[in-house]
């Protein structure tokens, strides 16, 4: 014989009121986070330092930094290589933190769905 009424899997409106609310304090805290991480600055370097590059947390190149026995006008192709490989590895470290503070924040859930049984 079916049940009828109340919630499936035996939940009962108290615990669903608890989870929404747990819901919206996730959703202020990574809004939050995300905002810090939006004003952050990544810088990486590449070819011994002679480029730099910084990007924000917008994915935004913010600064290019070259030094002066880099900018050859024989070697364009190089110059053009060390742009690419420092701006890479600046947007790589600003994804790992990004990466990092969803992780410490969803408690390593895998998503917002991870750890339930739907």
């Amino acid at each position: 014989m079916a049940k009828r009424g109340g919630f499936p899997g035996g939940m009962m409106p108290g615990n669903m009121n608890n989870l929404m609310k747990q819901a919206q304090k996730m959703q202020r805290q990574m809004e939050e986070n995300q905002k810090a991480l939006e004003e952050k600055e990544f810088t990486a370097a590449a070819g011994g330092g002679a480029v730099e590059v910084t990007v924000s947390g917008k994915k935004e190149v913010l600064k290019v930094k070259l030094a002066e026995e880099v900018v050859d006008p024989d070697d364009i192709e190089m110059l053009e290589d060390l742009i690419v490989a420092a701006t890479n590895e600046a947007l790589r470290k600003m994804e790992e933190e990004s990466a990092a503070v969803m992780s410490k924040l969803t408690g390593g859930l895998g998503g917002m769905g991870g750890g339930f049984p739907f």
